[in-house]
């Protein structure tokens, strides 16, 4: 099977979609190859919607199995497609672009540092998971740094051995390092993943194919 692809010739594909295990959001405009390729790799019922108005649907959208975090900018009837696959919740203020700052599975969500503590628990009370709040690697924008499943997450290669084991403990999975399209440290950017499989940006070398299929417990 194919394990990587593009969105329009662009290698960023975790910027233009959402996976939440079953799920998988796309914007309308996504080339049908593309939502072949998410389908075939990933075993999803696919979504389509923009959120307020953009593409940008990985960046914009975060959650897991209990539900659906977006950007308080949603219009209505993009809140009324997503409602129809899980409880949705909006976020309000500065800090509302939810697919960059929320890295989330059914087991704990990692939030931006800089998130208002009280709307960091907020989202962690909707999600019925505890909440770290940290940085990845010294990238704050971790719902971009790194990406999770309930298998396993997987985060740029600055995070350190004590960062790492924090993570693993507070999530209660297996956490691992790596970068996507030959070196790229915000892996959430080109990597879309679920329990039953992944597709990575098209410039994704063989070793970090490896290292994906290491961290989420792929191998044979």
């Amino acid at each position: 099977m194919e394990r990587t692809a593009t969105f329009a010739g662009e290698p960023h594909i975790g910027v233009f979609c959402r996976v939440l295990d079953e799920i998988a959001i796309v914007p309308p405009e996504a080339p049908e190859v593309f939502k072949q390729a998410v389908r075939a790799a990933l075993d999803v019922e696919l979504i389509e919607t923009t959120i307020q108005g953009s593409a940008i649907i990985g960046s914009l959208v975060a959650g897991n199995r209990r539900g659906i975090v977006v950007s308080g900018l949603a219009s209505g009837t993009e809140i009324a497609s997503l409602s129809e696959h899980r409880e949705v919740m909006q976020l309000s203020g500065t800090m509302n672009a939810a697919g960059n700052v929320i890295l989330a599975n059914d087991r704990c969500a990692i939030i931006h540092p800089e998130m208002e503590k009280d709307t960091a628990r907020e989202i962690g009370e909707f999600l019925g998971v505890d909440v770290l709040q940290v940085s990845l690697g010294g990238i704050k924008t971790v719902g971009m740094a790194g990406t999770a499943t309930n298998n396993g997450m997987i985060v740029p290669p600055r995070a350190t051995e004590q960062e790492l084991a924090r993570l693993s403990e507070f999530c209660d999975i297996p956490v691992g390092t790596g970068t996507i399209n030959m070196g790229g440290v915000l892996l959430g950017t080109g990597l879309l993943v679920n329990t039953r499989g992944y597709l990575a940006g098209s410039l994704t070398s063989g070793f970090e194919l490896g290292r994906i299929e290491d961290v989420f417990g792929f191998l044979e």
